[in-house]
């Protein structure tokens, strides 16, 4: 049963990924008709409708004052960060590096958990988490052909992101997954306005536009839904391995819609950020398993 699960939840995972990389990609679509900050003003718009009507026939609506606290507020501050960052180097450098660099988010989790939350860390998983951060650079390359100042800014949303993720583990487990989602949503179109006010363009929102934005919408809500029932259906361990599904989806995607061909340092970079991940959630989940192991023995003697 443990392992259908897992399999159940590892499926989930792969979605929201998929999820997650089409919404990328319809949005780097819409930047080349207008700017990002209109783009993503009008995503965000339809999303918070669609994710509000969601979470109200989930019974996931919960007061305002359940979030009005440091931890959530910190949480929905960062993510609505990340995301802007995230979309604004995206229209500027190819899908496969802005998900490859991403995919560092593990690496950054550890390191602040064990900066700020005081997590204990050894020394394998410090330099798994140093060699990750070399295939960072490979993928930057700051200095050679191809460096973009852009690329900074997807690190950028890595911190935020990582933030984001620690905060959520000092968060109160009741609040919901989709009700945190239904104030992001609104606070990441508010943003979107302002960087669209800055732009000082408006570009007319043809049918084609349209259909990008409704789509976009829906496969950020897919996203977010696969990515609650993943974490409620399976070990973590076993499934958060899958999220590395994004970047193959990202480089695929990259190929089709854009023509971008990830070069070797990229492809290089990638594997390092992939192969230290993996390790560095091996290494976690042996250190949680010894921990437990030590629990249990003390409270049986």
């Amino acid at each position: 049963m443990l392992q259908s699960t897992n399999m159940r939840g590892a499926l989930y995972m792969a979605l929201a990924m998929a999820g997650y990389v089409f919404n990328d990609a319809l949005m780097k679509r819409l930047s080349e008709n207008m700017s990002m900050g209109q783009a993503i003003f009008l995503r965000s718009i339809v999303a918070s409708l669609l994710i509000f009507v969601i979470a109200w026939r989930s019974n996931a609506l919960r007061p305002l004052k359940t979030i009005l606290k440091p931890m959530p507020l910190l949480r929905t501050a960062s993510e609505a960060l990340a995301t802007v960052l995230f979309l604004t180097a995206l229209a500027r450098i190819p899908l496969a590096n802005a998900a490859a660099i991403l995919q560092a988010l593990p690496l950054a989790v550890t390191v602040g958990a064990a900066l700020f939350l005081k997590e204990p860390v050894g020394w394998r998983r410090w330099l798994a988490t140093l060699i990750g951060f070399v295939g960072v650079v490979l993928v930057i390359r700051p200095g050679l052909s191809g460096y973009s100042v852009y690329s900074l800014l997807v690190v950028g949303a890595v911190i935020c992101a990582a933030s984001r993720d620690l905060a959520t583990r000092r968060m109160n487990k009741d609040i919901p997954s989709l009700f945190l989602s239904v104030l992001t949503a609104p606070v990441i179109a508010v943003t979107g306005l302002f960087m669209w006010i800055a732009s000082g363009t408006v570009a007319p929102v043809e049918t084609a536009s349209f259909v990008e934005i409704l789509g976009a919408a829906i496969f950020v809500l897919v996203g977010y839904q696969f990515i609650v029932l993943a974490t409620r259906h399976g070990d973590i361990a076993f499934i958060v391995p899958f999220r590395y599904t994004g970047l193959l989806w990202s480089i695929l995607l990259g190929i089709l819609f854009f023509s971008e061909f990830p070069d070797g340092l990229t492809i290089a970079g990638s594997a390092i950020i992939v192969m230290t991940g993996l390790y560095t959630l091996y290494r976690e989940r042996r250190t949680r398993l010894r921990s437990e192991s030590v629990s249990q023995l003390e409270e049986a003697t």
